[in-house]
């Protein structure tokens, strides 16, 4: 399969510079992240809404700001419809992504509790799932826009799908280190079961839909519906939990995506999406091969 090319003008030097993959990659970044700090000063500006249904909205309309700087970046720079959010089947993609990650994250806690390591004790109030429901929104849409978007899928223009992989992966592992209770552990969790499992549904539609679904539902109900950590970053839920037993069983501070049974049941599926879009010719070879082929 060839990867998503750039609109080169022909002829043009300065357009063929701007096009090298890393080159793109800067400049990404800095579209998103401009666009990140227009959404940072709206928020400065409106009242507090955390905790209200309205900061659903407000955060659902600060993703579409910064996703609006990704499309800015793919038509001006790249010069190219931006098939990553095409319009045709978004619905049924995006559902399919929040469905996969609240049953996967639910048959996580279902190991966990099997083992004794995780118990309802109380009921949280239902506005614990506004604030929850907010950053979920927030954190799989930029977060799969900068690492799946912009670094897997130019790396993997220039490198090939494997390399593109596995150092997405890794990046998205190490970013996790600074987080409050990260351990390398914890990291190189974070990195297979998510890395690799968020690049494979990328992989595997060509899109970001169903990838931000997946990443949105798996944070909120983790924080939100079974009240344990995100990340490292504690979160009261709907239910109130409590969590004992080793660290390898319950992933510790850090939370569930720390522990084995995530790591194990997200890795095989993530591994089954990467066969299932390996079988429909989705694997993108490196650029010198490419070449190599071509010839």
């Amino acid at each position: 399969m060839l990867p998503t090319e750039p609109n080169t003008p022909p002829n043009s030097r300065i357009w063929r510079v701007i096009h090298f993959p890393l080159v793109l990659l800067f400049i990404g970044f800095v579209f998103v992240f401009g666009g990140q700090i227009v959404a940072s000063m709206f928020a400065k500006l409106s009242p507090p809404l955390k905790g209200t249904p309205v900061s659903i909205l407000q955060a659902a309309a600060f993703a579409a700001l910064i996703a609006g700087a990704y499309v800015a970046f793919v038509r001006l720079i790249e010069r190219r419809p931006v098939v990553e959010f095409g319009r045709s089947g978004w619905a049924r993609e995006l559902g399919a992504g929040l469905v996969a990650g609240l049953l996967l994250f639910s048959a996580v806690i279902g190991v966990i509790a099997a083992f004794g390591g995780y118990r309802v004790v109380g009921m949280g109030a239902f506005a614990a799932l506004y604030p929850a429901a907010a950053m979920a929104i927030l954190s799989g849409v930029i977060e799969e826009i900068v690492l799946r978007g912009l670094f897997f899928r130019l790396l993997e223009r220039l490198l090939g799908s494997w390399i593109a992989l596995a150092l997405s992966a890794a990046l998205f592992g190490a970013l996790h280190l600074g987080n409050p209770g990260a351990t390398p552990l914890a990291a190189c969790a974070i990195a297979l079961e998510a890395g690799v499992m968020l690049a494979a549904v990328y992989m595997l539609t060509r899109r970001l839909w169903a990838a931000i679904g997946l990443h949105a539902a798996w944070n909120f109900a983790q924080g939100g519906l079974y009240g344990i950590a995100v990340s490292g970053f504690k979160q009261t839920g709907l239910l109130v939990p409590s969590v004992q037993g080793p660290a390898w069983l319950t992933g510790g501070s850090f939370g569930a995506e720390a522990s084995v049974p995530a790591v194990l049941i997200d890795t095989a599926f993530g591994v089954a999406l990467l066969v299932a879009a390996h079988r429909r010719g989705r694997f993108v070879a490196p650029v010198w091969k490419r070449g190599r082929l071509a010839a």
